[in-house]
């Protein structure tokens, strides 16, 4: 009954952490009828907080999902998960690093993490489809709804052979606050946050301040000198430097730094 609670709270408010959390502490009557009808609908769609499969790296982070809606293998939560992030304004440079790290993932027990967005999350996800590398998108829309559409068939094929998730249910549309929340979701996924390109005032610094609240250990791509991507201040600031793809699986396993 629980678990109907926190899923029919989550659809009639939309995924909005806040308004649910309100509701639940009110203890708010719950009296629609419709609602109900489309919690079972999507009841075997969904992870609530209280499931046992609820991911673990979840639990810690900043105000964590009531509910996780989801298409595809729920299982891949419990892998060995990588987060890799970056511009939506992606240049050749980035696509290129970020190809290269991801192919070089290829058969090593690793899972992808991303957004589904614009730039180096298309590559990501891309990439990973391309060499059989099971990726995770997380959505910042509701789960039924396919943000950019350029995106739409990295979203179908995910859905077959990887996962999507949004804490957004139904078709959900974007919301510009929304895409800073979304972002604790992939930080808080990975084992790492990779970072391949990143400009001042980019969301994906969001991402790394919520990684490093998590405890988690940041790698970051080197730009030349005159570049305006602030990786090599993230790499000052202490994130690992990543000079080839092979690097990456060496580090993240092993803490070996490469100079």
């Amino acid at each position: 009954m629980i678990r109907d609670i926190l899923i029919y709270f989550a659809i009639k408010y939309n995924g909005e952490w806040q308004k649910i959390f309100d509701a639940i502490k009110n203890k708010e009557s719950i009296d629609d009828e419709e609602i109900l009808k489309q919690v079972e609908k999507v009841k075997n769609q969904s992870i609530t907080l209280i499931d046992e499969d609820y991911p673990e790296r979840l639990k810690n982070v900043f105000k964590p999902p009531f509910v996780l809606f989801y298409k595809g293998d729920k299982s891949l939560l419990k892998g060995n998960i990588v987060s890799i992030v970056g511009s939506r304004l992606a240049s050749e440079y980035g696509k290129r690093a970020t190809k290269s790290i991801v192919t070089d993932l290829k058969g090593k027990n690793m899972i992808t993490c991303s957004g589904l967005a614009k730039g180096i999350d298309g590559v990501v996800h891309k990439v990973s489809l391309e060499e059989n590398i099971p990726t995770i998108a997380v959505l910042t829309s509701g789960i039924d709804y396919c943000y950019p559409k350029e995106n739409l068939s990295l979203y179908l094929e995910i859905q077959k052979r990887g996962l999507i998730i949004s804490e957004y249910p139904f078709k959900t549309h974007l919301l510009r606050e929304q895409i800073p929340f979304r972002n604790r979701i992939i930080a808080a996924l990975g084992d790492n946050l990779i970072v391949t390109e990143a400009y001042p005032q980019s969301g994906t610094l969001i991402s790394v301040r919520y990684a490093l609240e998590c405890g988690k250990d940041i790698y970051a791509v080197p730009y030349p000198f005159d570049s305006e991507s602030i990786c090599n201040k993230l790499i000052n600031d202490g994130a690992y430097l990543i000079c080839h793809g092979d690097d990456i699986f060496k580090k993240i396993w092993n803490k070996v730094i490469i100079i």
